[in-house]
């Protein structure tokens, strides 16, 4: 038996080190729309810009730390752009959208509650307990 899509597994409680990430194939099933959320995480500039667009260009982005290029679509670009303003995370945002914006900023790699709560600067006990009570945007515990 699956656990439903919209809320947690109940076999293993969540503690401040189970990873999370943004489960994508939860937008799939939800009924919302995963461009229009994401681009309500652009600056407002970004969003005008890409919102007046339905094709998708693909550009070769150069890591600034490392020289590696990646190809990303100009969505993708514009996330980590936003990524660099000081604040696109902030004590103003929603959680959920902090924890949201953290894992578009990281390439949704899976982190833990501990994690989360440095780079939100939350309280780790807060995020874990919305986060073990509800399966926010597809943001759900990482299965490897």
């Amino acid at each position: 038996m699956q656990p439903s899509p919209d809320k947690p597994s109940l076999l293993v409680k969540p503690t401040l080190d189970t990873r999370y990430h943004i489960d994508y194939s939860w937008w799939e099933t939800s009924g919302e729309d995963l461009r229009t959320y994401v681009l309500s995480h652009l600056l407002p500039e970004q969003r005008d810009q890409l919102s007046q667009t339905t094709e998708e260009r693909v550009i070769d982005y150069v890591d600034p730390d490392t020289g590696e290029v990646f190809q990303v679509d100009e969505l993708g670009l514009a996330i980590q752009l936003a990524a660099k303003d000081p604040s696109y995370i902030s004590a103003q945002t929603a959680l959920v959208d902090s924890i949201f914006r953290v894992f578009l900023a990281n390439g949704n790699t899976p982190l833990t509650v501990r994690e989360l709560s440095e780079r939100t600067e939350r309280p780790g006990n807060t995020i874990l307990k919305m986060l073990s009570g509800h399966i926010w945007k597809g943001i759900r515990p990482y299965q490897s």
